[in-house]
């Protein structure tokens, strides 16, 4: 396996992401869009969760498909988000049929973004304008970093971002890939090091090609350093409240909902691996995953299980790559401003 030739989610066969987002706000959407419905389940890890359709994921319920997954700002408010997605796909003709009517069905999950001193005095969330434009923009080619559902987002004491990567097999043609909007609690680099949690699963320099940790890591959650201190003053930091991590993993392999489900729980370590703490009683770390079944895994009783592995390893090199992309913006200072790398 390696990355793709975008090293995006969008290697996987299907697949499209668009990205709407507003300096002003300092906040945005990203949306997944299928090129066909695609198999869906979600698991959800943080205490704080905000989400809207992840119970018609679970296998035990009806619908088996969907057109499209929204990942959204603006806590609360970004629910709203799901309805842009479905206008355009209602214009589309894209949903369940139900008798003569169609209704798109948009899992969606939201971040705390609203204390990162964007405005945010509208009248009416901006969040459903925005996924209209996002999924409109669909593309296999999108921004990371300060882009969509990323755009006003922290990580621990850095700027957080959209991240994406991918893992392909040439030989079998099994696809992989990872989205998520990085807006952790926890740290993403090595307690005060430039390094990067998941700096062992770097693939090429797609988070900065750094050598190893010159140091042993202190078993210490709290990262302080001298040049970028956790300061409680900051408001958005101050509230445990204010953050939350959302992905998305994708597969091209034949899955049915009870096994997209399982490859959401396992990708879940994806976040374990490069974020520390992480599934925190005041996070809702959510993880979506999607199969649109144009490769067949076998028979082999491993296969979902080493698929499983891929994507974790997935979403851990995407977080990495939102944060190491992100620029600086207001209070939250980029990592290559902070490293000066």
């Amino acid at each position: 396996m390696k990355p793709g030739p975008r090293n995006l989610i969008t290697d996987v066969d299907g697949l499209l992401v668009g990205n709407a987002d507003d300096a002003r706000l300092r906040s945005g959407v990203s949306v997944v869009l299928g090129e066909r419905p695609f198999v869906a389940s979600v698991d959800v890890r943080g205490g704080a969760p905000g989400t809207r359709e992840t119970d018609l994921l679970d296998p035990a319920c009806t619908v088996d498909r969907v057109d499209a997954i929204c990942l959204s700002g603006g806590s609360a408010f970004g629910l709203s988000a799901g309805d842009g997605t479905m206008r355009w796909l209602r214009e589309h003709g894209r949903g369940v049929a139900v008798g003569g009517v169609v209704v798109p069905i948009v899992p969606t999950a939201i971040l705390f973004d609203l204390l990162n001193g964007g405005d945010k005095g509208w009248d009416w969330p901006p969040y459903r304008e925005l996924a209209y434009q996002a999924t409109g923009a669909a593309a296999r080619d999108f921004a990371l970093g300060n882009a969509g559902a990323g755009m006003g987002a922290k990580a621990g004491d850095l700027k957080g971002g959209l991240g994406s990567a991918s893992a392909v097999d040439p030989s079998t043609g099994l696809q992989v890939g990872a989205l998520v909007a990085v807006n952790a609690r926890g740290y993403t680099t090595m307690a005060g090091l430039p390094q990067f949690w998941a700096w062992a699963l770097e693939q090429g320099d797609e988070f900065g090609g750094l050598p190893p940790p010159n140091r042993k890591v202190a078993l210490d959650v709290s990262h302080n350093r001298a040049d970028v201190t956790h300061d409680l003053a900051d408001q958005a930091r101050s509230d445990p409240r204010a953050n939350t991590t959302i992905a998305v993993v994708a597969t091209n392999a034949r899955l049915d909902k009870g096994a997209a489900q399982r490859l959401a729980m396992m990708a879940q370590d994806g976040l374990a691996r490069s974020i520390r703490p992480v599934h925190t009683p005041q996070d809702g770390d959510t993880v979506f995953a999607v199969a649109t079944g144009m490769h067949d895994l076998g028979k082999d009783p491993l296969a979902l299980g080493e698929l499983g592995t891929l994507a974790a390893d997935c979403l851990a090199r995407a977080v990495a790559r939102g944060v190491y992309r992100a620029a600086s913006l207001g209070a939250a200072r980029g990592w290559r401003d902070v490293f000066g790398r």
